[in-house]
């Protein structure tokens, strides 16, 4: 492969090609995300109640892993544009190292806070019970998951597209052939529960871990992972300055659940299970448009380093607009058949209806917020932590927390839903200003006004 090819090729064909095997990756880990909670619904509304509360704290656990992978595939990516290989394997290597300790940290923490967690939200014993022997698997492997997230960051930021997806179909359809097998006790598997819930997804997150460390072992790589890289540590402090904001970026959400759940137990159960199931069913659109931001993320990386600012501005509106037909796609099924939908996670018909009207409100949403999602991806691939956390902090705090609280005084639990595009069409505003605000800056540090073209004068 080409080194230079994130520079050289058309815009479309590019983004295409880095975006398309992340669009059907996560397409599938969406259907994974579905499934499982389909079979874990089988079981019964508490098992389904239960997979809900524990959701936020399995999402902060990805949320870490996550985030600081993708300031490892900055860091790793804008070397590879500056040419400079030895310390972007330096960057890798920290990268992974640092990814295991941190996965070893989260699963201590969440398993040591779990049960007073779960007393917050529900006086339920039996779904207490029921989240807490899923959380102690899933969380034990939480160092795992870690290492699978660095090499899937570190094969990205080198644009080894088609290898990343194989492992994670490999690691998301193994999830979903095992997930009714190990649950329900298919052939000679004894029936499981939710503990086998718990142990097709964690036998799902190793698979890939070790597809990538064969790899690694059998195929040339632009940048290497070994200890002899780690008496460099120049960009440890980069990993982090991009890291910590995008962790917080996706952790956000987690808090999000969490607030809107107290907010809807007032109103009932129901509502927290309709609210666990919108964020099941949402993964189908998030995760594959962000696919298309895991895709733009390396190639604005390499060209920031390489100082290409017209090409930034150019893949940044493409991909825009690929993430928008990717909403306006999913507001359109969610218009269309939103009972159907609701009524995979629950067989009460109340509790379908609450949700048929819930996503009927919630997607008018979705296509402003391929707006924040998109910039949020691009800032991050500039190195811009910061700025990309201000825009979740809009999102996922400072407008929507107010808006759901202030709704629901009035409007009841359809307050809640009815802060969702509020939310979104204030935060795309804020989004859009700040990503130009971002590149202008970026252009400043580098030398490149009036190089590129003047980047005001772009719609991005």
């Amino acid at each position: 492969m080409n080194d230079t090819f994130m520079k050289e090729r058309p815009v479309f064909p590019l983004l295409l090609s880095m975006a398309l095997p992340m669009a059907i990756s996560m397409l599938v880990n969406s259907l994974y995300n579905i499934v499982d909670a389909y079979y874990v619904a089988e079981i019964s509304d508490d098992a389904m109640t239960a997979l809900s509360l524990v959701f936020p704290v399995q999402n902060l656990i990805n949320a870490v892993a996550i985030g600081f992978g993708i300031g490892l595939n900055a860091v790793v990516s804008r070397r590879l544009g500056e040419g400079d290989v030895r310390r972007g394997s330096a960057a890798a290597s920290w990268g992974v190292a640092l990814s295991l300790l941190h996965g070893v940290l989260m699963a201590a923490l969440c398993l040591v806070l779990m049960p007073s967690f779960l007393g917050m939200f529900t006086p339920g014993e039996s779904v207490q019970a029921l989240a807490l022997r899923y959380a102690r698997i899933v969380f034990l492997f939480a160092p795992v998951m870690s290492a699978a997230m660095a090499y899937e960051k570190i094969f990205q930021a080198m644009g080894r597209m088609k290898a990343t997806m194989l492992c994670m179909l490999l690691g998301c359809v193994t999830n979903i052939l095992l997930d009714p097998v190990m649950i329900f006790g298919w052939g000679p598997c004894p029936a499981m529960g939710i503990e086998g819930a718990a142990a097709a997804t964690v036998i799902g997150q190793t698979l890939p871990v070790i597809a990538y460390l064969l790899i690694c072992r059998r195929v040339p790589m632009s940048v290497e992972v070994g200890p002899k890289y780690l008496s460099e540590r120049s960009d440890v402090g980069r990993l982090y300055a991009v890291g910590i904001p995008a962790t917080l970026n996706l952790a956000l959400p987690s808090l999000l659940i969490s607030a809107l759940n107290a907010i809807l137990g007032a109103f009932g159960q129901g509502y927290v299970l309709v609210l666990g199931a919108y964020y099941k069913l949402q993964t189908f659109l998030y995760l594959t448009a962000n696919g298309i931001v895991q895709g733009m993320r390396p190639i604005i990386g390499y060209n920031r380093g390489a100082g290409e600012f017209g090409r930034v501005r150019e893949i940044y509106r493409t991909a825009l607009w690929m993430s928008g037909a990717i909403m306006a796609v999913g507001t359109v099924i969610c218009l269309l058949i939103p009972e159907q939908l609701m009524g995979l996670f629950s067989s009460s018909d109340e509790t379908v209806a609450a949700g048929g009207a819930a996503l009927r409100i919630i997607c008018a949403g979705f296509l402003l917020s391929s707006v924040s999602v998109t910039s949020c991806g691009a800032l991050e691939g500039l190195g811009r932590g910061l700025p990309s956390l201000l825009i979740s902090l809009c999102r996922y705090a400072l407008v929507i927390l107010p808006a759901a609280y202030l709704l629901s005084r009035s409007l009841g639990a359809a307050g809640v839903w009815h802060a969702f595009w509020v939310t979104e069409a204030v935060t795309a505003v804020v989004a859009f200003a700040v990503y130009r605000w971002q590149v202008r800056l970026c252009m400043a540090e580098q030398g490149m006004q009036g190089v590129q073209g003047e980047p005001g004068t772009a719609a991005g």
